[in-house]
Parts: structure tokens; sequence; C-alpha cells
């Protein structure tokens, strides 16, 4: 059944992750064919940065940012960018400063009243830190806080511009953006987010900066949302069914407000925006998918696309640790990054061996050797061709960062993984496989078990809506809970211990070497070899939200003095 939508458009009302968006195709952007992350950073750096110097005598400027308005810079430009725009020193607007009073200050960031207080301090009084401050906000500031501002006329005499920039996402790459909310799933979508403050506050402030897209754009959108599945006379409509509706009445609230304040901005519909919640496709956040880009970010430890490369140290000594970006000035990212593992593997090393035909050194070394070179053999004699080394670097990085995929890949068995998951999904498997894999492969660790199991409870919600199901769920629930608080104990006991968990129709066992959880009987026991077993059932009552309380059974096995273990 296809999801009903509903359409907001100019001057139609209506109560307020997924952006359908092409900024070449516009109707109203005619020529302009900029990517999303040049036309971000043209506006931070010339319609911010270089409009301060037609009013100002300073040749060099200190740029005062918060956290967020510093990713968001981060997200677009580099620091010799701002530099270029006679930006000598970049600041943190909450640490301590030292006074420049020869020196004009730009400040971009958040209008919050804490930010407001800080840089009031900073101009007012007789010695003010800067000579003149230029003031960006990342999005349109309330009445109040522009009132506070006005009436300080010591402070006002001293601003040489105010702006609303409207410029508060992060560009991670030529066509996406992020609104920065890590926490969004638990803020809207769980039991405790009808009683939150925090819902209304995340839906505000993503709404806020999905609009600041289209006012760096210059585009007006006609917005779709997904309307309320529930919504009818005999059931109640939850908060969790109207966040695409909230959402789509906060962007449309702020896009209203730019056709008034925001020069050249469409007064028509440009383009289509499109919102849905992630409940039309539940599936594709938890299944492994295999181009290049997304194994990165999903097995490798990157901090956004940030990759930490292991490169040769220059005395010979252990290797050494070198940040880089996988970003689109990477010319081989940026042709690899939408491909399949299997095809990047191969194209590295068609590169690495063109590369190598191209050179005589390195073509006399293979012929010498009389055999076909691994990419591994490839790379290591490049790198001891130091006039190539510029041309080379970014190739030996990507090369390293398949060997590392393709060996999590061996390791944690995700062929296997990855083709139970496909089958899942097109149906070509079902409970009786899934169970039959979760029994027999031990070698897979329980991270990707449990995604075989949510994408198993996306295809069959009904399975899980019973009773059963809840009891199932929540005997694995309480099953890793309780895992996890026996393992870190540090105590070390001979004999092992079996945990059963009884649930209706299901048994799931465990072992776990600790003794420090066992009842007085189970470590007498212990202490006696020649005992095969002692049994115990004690309750241990855990609480997973709303659900019932299980009952554990605690079995301690002791082995015998001569069983040599």
């Amino acid at each position: 059944m296809r999801p009903r939508t509903q359409t907001l458009q100019r001057g139609v009302a209506s109560e307020p992750a997924a952006m359908s968006m092409d900024s070449e195709s516009s109707s109203h952007s005619g020529a302009d064919h900029r990517s999303f992350r040049q036309i971000t950073r043209d506006r931070l750096l010339i319609e911010m940065l270089r409009s301060t110097r037609k009013s100002s005598n300073s040749t060099w400027k200190v740029l005062i940012m918060d956290k967020l308005t510093v990713k968001i810079m981060s997200f677009s430009c580099k620091m010799a960018d701002i530099t270029e725009e006679r930006v000598s020193l970049v600041e943190d607007l909450y640490k301590q400063r030292q006074p420049l009073p020869s020196m004009d200050a730009i400040y971009f960031m958040q209008p919050t009243k804490e930010n407001i207080r800080i840089f009031m301090s900073d101009m007012s009084g007789k010695n003010p830190l800067y000579k003149k401050a230029y003031v960006f906000f990342s999005s349109p500031i309330q009445g109040d806080l522009l009132a506070h501002i006005k009436k300080e006329s010591t402070v006002l005499t001293r601003i040489s511009a105010l702006s609303e920039m409207n410029l508060e996402y992060f560009a991670i790459d030529s066509q996406g953006f992020v609104t920065d909310h890590d926490k969004a799933l638990a803020e809207l979508f769980t039991e405790d987010a009808e009683c939150s403050h925090k819902y209304n506050a995340c839906l505000n402030t993503m709404g806020t900066r999905i609009a600041t897209v289209f006012a760096s754009m210059r585009e007006f959108p006609r917005v779709h949302y997904r309307v309320a599945r529930t919504i009818d006379a005999s059931t109640l409509t939850t908060l969790r069914d109207l966040v695409p509706t909230k959402l789509a009445a906060s962007v449309w609230n702020c896009l209203a407000r730019y056709k008034s304040t925001i020069p050249e901005f469409p007064q028509t519909e440009t383009c289509e925006l499109l919102i849905v919640d992630r409940s039309i496709d539940q599936i594709a956040p938890i299944i492994h998918e295999w181009t290049y880009d997304a194994m990165c970010h999903d097995l490798l430890c990157m901090d956004g696309n940030k990759y930490v490369q292991e490169v040769p140290s220059k005395n010979d000594s252990a290797n050494e640790q070198k940040e880089v970006l996988l970003e689109d000035h990477d010319p081989v990212w940026l042709e690899l990054r939408h491909a399949h593992i299997a095809d990047v593997n191969e194209r590295l090393h068609e590169k690495m061996t063109k590369f190598i035909s191209k050179n005589e050194a390195a073509q006399l070394q293979q012929t010498r050797s009389g055999v076909e070179l691994s990419t591994k053999q490839l790379q290591k004699m490049v790198q001891a061709l130091p006039q190539y080394s510029d041309e080379i670097d970014k190739l030996t990085l990507h090369v390293e960062v398949a060997g590392k995929l393709n060996n999590i890949i061996k390791e944690q068995h995700l062929k296997d993984v990855g083709q139970l998951e496909q089958d899942l999904v097109f149906g070509d498997a079902g409970t009786k496989e899934l169970i039959n894999f979760l029994r027999t492969r031990l070698d897979v660790n329980r991270e990707n078990k449990l995604r075989l199991l949510m994408i198993y409870a996306s295809i069959n919600p009904k399975k899980f809506g019973s009773e059963k199901g809840a009891k199932l769920m929540q005997g694995r629930a309480t099953l890793v809970a309780l895992k996890l608080k026996l393992l870190s104990s540090t105590s070390a006991m001979k004999p092992s211990v079996d945990t059963l968990l009884s649930v209706p129709g299901r048994k799931v066992i465990w072992r776990a070497p600790t003794a420090r959880l066992l009842p007085p009987d189970l470590k007498e026991a212990a202490a006696n070899p020649l005992k095969s077993w002692q049994h115990s059932a004690i309750r241990i009552e855990m609480f997973q939200g709303r659900h019932p309380k299980l009952q554990v059974e605690v079995y301690a096995r002791c082995p015998r003095a001569d069983s040599g273990r």
C-alpha cells in the first residue's frame, strides 16, 4: 500500500528524511552548475568573509566561531581558503581570548542567548576586545535577542555589519548534507518522546536547518510530506506518527519568512521537497551495504570522513599515523566511492598495474621477478620511487583502505552474513534458515546476528507483534544485558558457568567464565571438583521498559579433577 502524502503550497497554512533535490535541473537556477558544497563554500568565503573588506580599514581580521559553526565551516572550507580571505586568526567563542583592539573581528555563530551574551561582553565597555565587529548569524535571530543588542548603544556603534547567513547545515559532499542530529531517533520516536520537551526542540531545529539549505540554493520548494498512517476517526494519533507532518510545517514556516527577508528569494515554488520517516524503509540502515563509501563508514573506525592511515616513518622505525580525509577532492575516492567493493579491488589493481607499466624502473623490477605481482607488491614497488610519491599517495591510501575492508569481511564472515541478509529481504530464506544460521555459526559476532534478527523483524512485523514475539525480543535483550554484566566481572574461576534463559518455545545457552553472581551453593560446588554438576535455580529480576520480569536459571558445571582442565 502506497503512503498517503499531502502538499504544502504557497498561501496554505498547515501544521507542520529523505529529500529530493537537484540544483542543476531546477527551473530557477538556470546556468548555475556549481555543486552543493561549492555553493556553501562560496557563501562562506565570498558572501560572508570577503564582504567585510569593503567597509574595513583593517587588512587582517579575526574569525570567531562557536562549536557548531566551526563544523559548518570545516565541512566546506580549508584553513588556506579562510586565510586567503585575509583572516589571520581563528578563535573559539567560548574560550578566553587575547584582546586585539587594533583588529576587526568576524563573528559567525548561532543566535543563542549565551552566544549573544558573550559577544556583548567582548564588545562592551571602554576596552573592547576588538575594534569593530562583523556579526553573521547561522539562522534567524529572535526578536528579543536582536532588541537586546540594539539597546546597548556602546556595542551598537562598534558593529559594522549584522546579518543572518541562514546557513546551518553540514555539506558532507557535493550533493548531500546532514543537520547534526545524532539523537533524533531517541528524541522523536521513543516511548518517552511524547513527554519530552526535546521532541519539539529537535523538530524545530531540524526544520530550520533544512530550510537554510534552500536559502543557500535560492530555491523555494513545494513541500510534500507523508501523512500519519493512523489518522482516522477511531485511532489515536501519536506524536511519533506526526513527525513528517510537524517537520514539514517547521520547514514551510521558515521558507515563508525567507520570501520577505532574503533578497532575490523566489516567490513561487521552484523545486520539490519530500519528507518521510524511516518507517518506509526500515532495512536500509541495518543491512550491510557493499559499496566502497558505505563499507568505509560501516566497518572502519572513522570520525566522519576522517581516516587514520599508516605511513612509513622517515627514520625507518615503526609506522606513523596520518589523518586523511576521504572526500571529493580525492579523485580516486570520487571515482570509486559508489562502486561495489569487489569492483574497487579490481580497479585499484588495474590502476597500480597501469602506473607500473608507464615506469621503466618498475617494469625492469617486474621483469626480473618473472611473476605477476600482487596489488600489495605493486604498492611497495611504487613507494620505492620517490619521484612519483605525490602522484601515488592517494592510490596507496585506497589500496590500504580496501585491504583493511577485505580483512574485516573475511574475519567477520560477512560474505555469508550478507548472503543471508539478501536472501531474507528477497524471500529466498525464512525462519528456518535464520534459526539454523544463528544456531550453527558460532564464528559470527553478536552484532551481525543482531542485524539479521532486526532485518527479519522488519520483514515479518506481525510475527513480533504478538505476545510471544515480544517475549522473544525481550528475552534476547535481557540475555545480552545479563551476559554483559557477568563478563564485566574480573574474577576468574575454574568452573564454567552455563546460563539458560527460559523463554516460551525458545532456549538460548551461553557460557561465561565468572563466579561473582553465583549463589553460595554453586561456589561451594566449584570448590569440590569431584561433583560434576550442582544446580540452583535463582530468580534474577530484570526490567526492560514495560515488559514483565523474566526468570533466568544458572547452572554451574565443575570439571572433574582428572579432566586435565
